[in-house]
């Protein structure tokens, strides 16, 4: 018998103040042109801290100490039709500490990278994302689901 697996990813979204920085997606073949947080798949042998660290790293240049990681929420979502690649969950984080300065790490991969007020979000969003994000002020629930039934 097969077990149901899931997808983890780890995703951070830095603060400064009441801004956010996203990066718009491009040529990845998932979402492109569509704003979103640092973010990616949680690799073997890693935990969700490394990979968030990782992530923050390879796609804007930062350090992040994982001690300053603080969870958002955990999104089990599904696209219900089978695929593993469609079985996610995803655990948030949020960061208002690192070292150096935002920049485009993956110009092949983002077309822009910018602060964005959370009351002035960019269109259009990562849809998951973006249910996070207008929650970020307000109080979000330790986990969020989407596509069950």
């Amino acid at each position: 018998m097969d077990r149901f697996s899931v997808v983890p990813a780890a995703y951070v979204v830095l603060r400064r103040g009441d801004e956010v920085l996203m990066l718009r997606r491009a040529n990845t073949g998932y979402m492109d042109g569509y704003w979103a947080v640092p973010a990616g798949h949680v690799e073997r042998g890693e935990s969700v801290l490394e990979a968030a660290v990782r992530e923050v790293r390879e796609e804007v240049g930062v350090e992040i100490a994982p001690a300053d990681l603080r969870p958002l929420t955990v999104f089990h979502r599904t696209q219900a039709n089978g695929d593993p690649i469609d079985e996610r969950v995803d655990f948030f984080f949020t960061a208002s500490r690192w070292s150096g300065e935002p920049r485009e790490m993956e110009p092949e991969k983002s077309a822009g990278l910018e602060w964005f007020a959370l009351d002035k979000l960019p269109e259009p969003m990562v849809p998951h994302e973006a249910r996070v994000l207008a929650g970020l002020d307000g109080e979000l629930p330790v986990v969020m689901v989407q596509g069950f039934a």
